[in-house]
């Protein structure tokens, strides 16, 4: 279920850049108030803009939604996805390395004595 809202999501970000782009801006208007390009619109003179603007709305609202929604889902798992990047000292424990811990314990802190030699 996740994931098939996740792939509407998607599809729906996709369109609302396709749309969004596809719009006119403001200055466009006032060089089709003197002729310019209103016959060649898909939409007719005036019919583009409202039908754009409402897709565009709906398509936002059907984003917020489906954001919502994934949000609620990641909210309720509560534990790490099986899939992904496993923690490191699981990986050298399974592996049966010496851990970082172990390698630790096995060095001698102590700093060496550097002696001098007489000669």
């Amino acid at each position: 279920m996740q994931v098939a809202i996740l792939m509407i999501h998607v599809a729906i970000a996709i369109a609302l850049v396709v749309l969004i782009l596809l719009q006119q801006g403001k200055g466009a208007e006032a060089g089709a108030a003197f002729g310019g390009g209103a016959s060649q619109t898909v939409f007719g003179s005036r019919g583009s803009g409202s039908f754009l603007s409402r897709t565009t709305a709906v398509l936002a609202a059907a984003f917020f939604a489906t954001s919502l929604t994934l949000a609620y889902f990641a909210s309720q798992a509560g534990e790490a996805p099986e899939a992904g990047i496993p923690d490191a000292r699981l990986i050298e424990q399974q592996s049966g390395l010496p851990t970082l811990d172990d390698e630790a314990r096995d060095v001698d802190n102590t700093a060496p004595v550097l002696e001098e030699s007489g000669g």
